[in-house]
């Protein structure tokens, strides 16, 4: 294996790799699975069990940037010079359309792996006209995270729309250990993150961003109801001013430390902020609950990690095998034991025993049921970049929302016609 794989083992030119896909290939040796990075600290234990039975074999974690924006930009800059630095890439499963379309990862043997034991939706993440190009590792559907010890004593129950969400939090705010809290939080960086709640706000509205034609749709009512939401929320005080620069592991922080009532997150915060060690001062004291909307339980957009081999990786045979393993069900149930990482094998969901240790598993069953896909766009770097422009202008103040939305329809519409 190389002493240093980012300066020595990338550069190669496609000639020099498997002209072939990984199910074609005979081709094996150490490999390296790219992925963002691990803030769980687990993934290299994974690595280990894999490279004890293959010492012949090996991978060797390559961890990209905390932000998903970033972690594009690094995969895009690698398949760009057709490198074969990154063999196994840990993608957002939006970027598989983009990566398949561009031929920057090869097309995958569907029937190799247990497809059918997982839930549908999750599976047509990695496909791209019909074919897969991508295996998920793992899943994720946006939960609310809550204080239950707060809302208990001010007599308010995890709420199910807007209203009742912030008519709890004036409730608790009224205790004295509930005064100056934070309200309401999500992911409001200008990055991916704050595409998935712009999303999520929009469809708990009633609303699409892309409708299933391929057209964009953020001129309409809901959409201008789920924009208006957030916009308020900063306005209002519901949304503290430093979530404007939130992304996932700002906000799990804040949550942790006490400083948040809601917080809309991925399950990967439930191990950490139970955890025991003096790092949470939640632990115990919190609940989860599906994300509120405008009338009623409110979508998530739907997230998740998918695995795909690089088009110009070295030794695909083995890059082959290690997505069976790495994707496997055994594999998905010590996520979720170790890191409360959605699994996307549904019979995890109703396993008793994880049940009781993870009491919130039916209720983000239910929110993978309704998830949303982000807009499925080839070009999705444009469409991306023009729902965070102007989401965050409008949640700034510096755009009103019609204003911005008027701004988002138009360069959505330019991101998903081109060619």
């Amino acid at each position: 294996m190389c002493a240093s794989v980012l300066s020595a083992c990338g550069g190669s030119d496609s000639s020099d790799t498997d002209a072939g896909g990984p199910e074609k290939s005979q081709d094996r040796g150490p490999i390296t699975l790219a992925s963002g990075k691990d803030t769980t600290g687990t993934l290299q234990g994974q690595l280990d069990r894999w490279n004890k039975q293959h010492p012949d074999q090996k991978v060797t974690l390559v961890e990209l940037p905390e932000s998903a924006d970033q972690q594009r930009q690094q995969f895009i800059q690698n398949a760009q010079t057709k490198s074969d630095t990154y063999s196994v890439l840990n993608l957002d499963p939006i970027w598989v359309a983009e990566f398949a379309a561009n031929q920057w990862i090869d097309e995958l043997p569907a029937k190799e792996f247990p497809l059918d034991k997982m839930i549908p939706a999750v599976v047509k993440t990695g496909e791209y006209f019909g074919k897969q190009y991508a295996v998920p590792f793992n899943t994720n559907a946006g939960l609310l995270f809550y204080r239950k010890d707060l809302l208990d004593k001010a007599g308010a129950q995890p709420p199910t729309t807007w209203d009742e969400l912030k008519q709890a939090c004036e409730k608790v705010r009224k205790l004295p250990e509930g005064k100056g809290i934070g309200c309401y939080a999500g992911q409001f960086d200008k990055y991916e993150g704050l595409t998935v709640n712009f999303s999520e706000a929009v469809a708990s509205a009633g609303g699409s961003v892309v409708d299933d034609k391929g057209k964009a749709t953020v001129d309409t009512e809901a959409a201008k109801k789920g924009l208006q939401f957030l916009a308020d929320g900063f306005k209002d005080g519901t949304i503290p001013q430093q979530a404007s620069t939130y992304k996932e592991e700002d906000g799990r922080r804040d949550f942790q430390s006490g400083k948040l009532l809601f917080h809309r997150q991925w399950p990967y915060q439930w191990t950490l902020a139970n955890a025991k060690d003096g790092s949470s001062e939640v632990a115990g004291k919190f609940g989860v609950a599906a994300l509120p909307g405008l009338d009623g339980p409110g979508k998530s957009s739907l997230g998740g990690l998918d695995l795909a081999v690089s088009k110009f990786a070295k030794n695909k045979a083995t890059a082959l095998d290690f997505i069976k393993f790495f994707s496997n069900e055994a594999n998905a149930r010590t996520n979720l034991k170790v890191t409360s990482a959605a699994p996307p094998y549904t019979d995890l969901y109703d396993d008793p025993a994880l049940r009781k240790q993870f009491p919130y598993l039916a209720t983000l069953k239910e929110s993978l049921d309704t998830a949303t896909p982000r807009p499925v766009v080839v070009h999705y770097g444009d469409a991306t970049a023009a729902i965070q422009e102007s989401a965050a202008a409008a949640l700034s103040g510096s755009k009103s929302v019609d204003d911005a939305l008027a701004d988002m329809q138009k360069n959505l519409s330019a991101a998903v016609a081109a060619k």
